[in-house]
């Protein structure tokens, strides 16, 4: 059956626009791809990541960590530390002009109004008020300015060499930079304070003029969570230090420019459970060099990676090496497979 001059063009053009529009859908998906592994790539080349167990300071995992970053609200993790360790948290302030209308996430501060500072630290890290930050900065130093110098002699104390703060809230400053391992240093020596701790581990909280609800999901999300701050600008992506304890041993995570921030960290926090084991020698422990016995001189905790064994090895001093070791009798080593992972000191448990 032959087809009319007008039915033969008609097949023609359908075919045209068939191969048009499956050309058009093979760019699209092609382009689609394209920018997906830009995305990518960029979440992997920009993020960067540290995690430590806070007892022992052992570093678990690291990932672009000494890289300069922005680091948006997590910033606040030192504002809080400085006003805890510094500051009265029942005094109450009169909040100042400049803290009213802040850029960014807020508890509404008005003019005058008279708040407890206490109140104020919870608004800042439950939810990561920038008008709570400039009050407690304003509060501690008399301005924003000079809080940020006591944020950055502290950061230093705590052995964060590569952070500069210019602000006690995270806003966007092109000198306002951290990188994961020393973001992880300052939220560890943070961590250690029961104050902070407690704050940043509270999911509602009702004080005597707010009540706030965390913001921050890792609370429900892994077991054992305890902290501790989000972050978010445009310029530093989505940052997140969090923090969780099971069995003595606590675990303190930051991911910085991070897209799937509470992913990432849920993963990199079981990671570190799973292959680690807090261990820890009492100093009543009585341990014999050669016939005398001995004990280490205080208590000491450890890390090991889970499932392996670990090997005592307990070595006597001479005459000599007693009188350089200020009186020890000898030495007790642990290894954990050929890795000595401990050492200390053994002194004798009688007394002449």
């Amino acid at each position: 059956m032959q087809l009319s001059t007008r039915q033969a063009n008609s097949c023609r053009i359908l075919r045209i626009i068939s191969k048009g529009t499956l050309i058009l859908c093979l760019l699209a998906t092609f382009c689609a791809i394209s920018v997906s592994q830009r995305k990518f790539e960029a979440h992997a080349d920009g993020a960067a990541e540290c995690v430590a167990e806070l007892t022992t300071g052992k570093l678990l995992h690291e990932k672009n960590e000494e890289t300069k970053l922005p680091m948006a609200s997590t910033t606040k993790i030192m504002t809080a530390l400085v006003i805890i360790e510094d500051c009265n948290l029942d005094d109450v302030i009169t909040v100042p002009d400049e803290a009213v209308g802040v850029e960014g996430s807020s508890i509404y501060l008005r003019k005058g109004e008279k708040i407890p500072v206490r109140d104020l630290l919870y608004g800042l890290m439950l939810r990561s008020g920038n008008d709570s930050a400039t009050a407690l900065a304003i509060y501690h130093s008399g301005s924003e300015g000079k809080f940020a110098e006591c944020m950055n002699k502290r950061a230093e104390k705590a052995g964060a060499k590569s952070t500069n703060f210019k602000n006690p809230s995270g806003l966007p400053d092109a000198q306002h930079y951290t990188t994961a391992r020393d973001l992880c240093l300052i939220a560890c020596e943070a961590m250690k304070n029961q104050t902070f701790r407690q704050i940043v581990s509270t999911k509602n909280y009702t004080g005597e003029f707010r009540s706030y609800v965390n913001k921050n999901k890792m609370l429900s999300m892994v077991e054992g969570a305890n902290g501790i701050k989000t972050g978010y600008t445009l310029k530093a992506g989505r940052c997140l230090v969090s923090s969780a304890e099971r069995n003595g041993m606590d675990v303190v995570c930051v991911v910085l420019n991070c897209p799937d921030m509470y992913e990432r960290s849920a993963s990199l926090i079981e990671d570190a459970f799973d292959r680690y084991t807090l261990c820890k020698i009492d100093e009543n422990k009585v341990f014999m060099c050669d016939i005398v016995p001995c004990k280490i001189d205080k208590s000491y905790s450890f890390l090991v990676e889970t499932d392996k064994d670990l090997r005592y090895e307990v070595s006597s001093y001479n005459s000599d090496e007693r009188k350089e070791n200020s009186g020890a009798v000898g030495n007790l080593s642990i290894y954990c497979g050929n890795d000595l992972i401990f050492s200390a000191k053994l002194y004798s448990i009688i007394t002449k």
